[in-house]
């Protein structure tokens, strides 16, 4: 590839980025970032995969930061960018190995453990609201007030 393409992907998804990061995300970029989250990882985290596509733009990335104004919520927020920072995704899907990989997708972890999976199936064609309502559900579940 192309410096000239790559330079260009990295400024077009800033603002993809930044739907997560300003909203609280951790966005982790590096393998080594994500190995040292996971080794880190105590209470819950939501991880986002983000992605360019439109149903992560139309549908994962607002849903995952509007769930986030439900009572129960998780520990931490994460996020890693599938497509962009290839290392680092692969990384956080090693810790979720028998999932296929799926992007966008969200995850509910307890400790380094995915309590929750929501893959790209259940993101596509859906509304909004029914992923809040999934991922509340599972917030309630697996995160304490």
């Amino acid at each position: 590839m192309s410096m000239a393409y790559e330079e260009y992907m990295r400024q077009v998804v800033l603002p993809m980025r930044s739907e997560l990061t300003e909203n609280g995300f951790k966005e982790l970029t590096t393998a080594e970032e994500v190995k040292q989250y996971m080794e880190e990882a105590e209470g819950t985290t939501l991880v986002v995969i983000n992605s360019v596509c439109g149903c992560a733009a139309g549908l994962a990335r607002p849903a995952a930061v509007t769930s986030l104004q439900h009572d129960n919520t998780p520990d931490h927020i994460v996020t890693v960018f599938a497509g962009q920072d290839k290392e680092a995704t692969a990384e956080m899907r090693s810790y979720f190995s028998e999932i296929p990989p799926s992007s966008p997708s969200m995850a509910i972890l307890k400790g380094k453990e995915v309590v929750h999976f929501i893959p790209r199936e259940q993101i596509e064609g859906q509304t909004p609201e029914s992923i809040i309502r999934n991922l509340a559900m599972a917030y309630n579940k697996h995160c304490s007030i």
